[in-house]
């Protein structure tokens, strides 16, 4: 199993999930890591420049790229993203995690992997 944190400098969970610079992807085998790899974020519409401010932040944008992008990960960690974000991951398999605790990356897969990672209780509903 795959599971990709979102992260704005490879070392920190990122607060915004589409702001991300990077998602650090953990190899999770047995209950185990077994490896993590950086990835640069391209796909996501901030990486794109969509949000750029040239438009307002709330008209619709696809996350078909980022799902693409993602799509070989089961799970992904963050401390923020949208409703409509979420929603789209979850439709296509991949579990949207939004936690509310200052954790590292790797101690926050360490605690999902072990069912001791709590969630936040909601996504963001500003993207509306």
């Amino acid at each position: 199993m795959k599971i990709a944190v979102a992260s704005i400098d490879g070392v920190s969970i990122s607060r915004h999930f589409g702001r991300s610079r990077c998602f650090i992807v953990f190899d999770v085998e047995h209950g185990e890591i077994d490896g993590e790899k950086i990835r640069a974020n391209t796909f996501t519409a901030h990486a794109q420049g969509v949000c750029d401010g040239t438009r307002e932040h709330h008209e619709q944008h696809s996350h078909a790229d980022l799902i693409n992008g993602l799509e070989d990960c089961s799970v992904i960690i963050c401390q923020g993203m949208g409703w409509r974000a979420a929603e789209e991951l979850a439709q296509s398999g991949i579990r949207p995690f939004v936690i509310g605790e200052e954790l590292s990356p790797r101690e926050a897969v360490e605690r999902f992997v072990s069912g001791k990672l709590q969630p936040a209780s909601t996504f963001c509903r500003c993207h509306e």
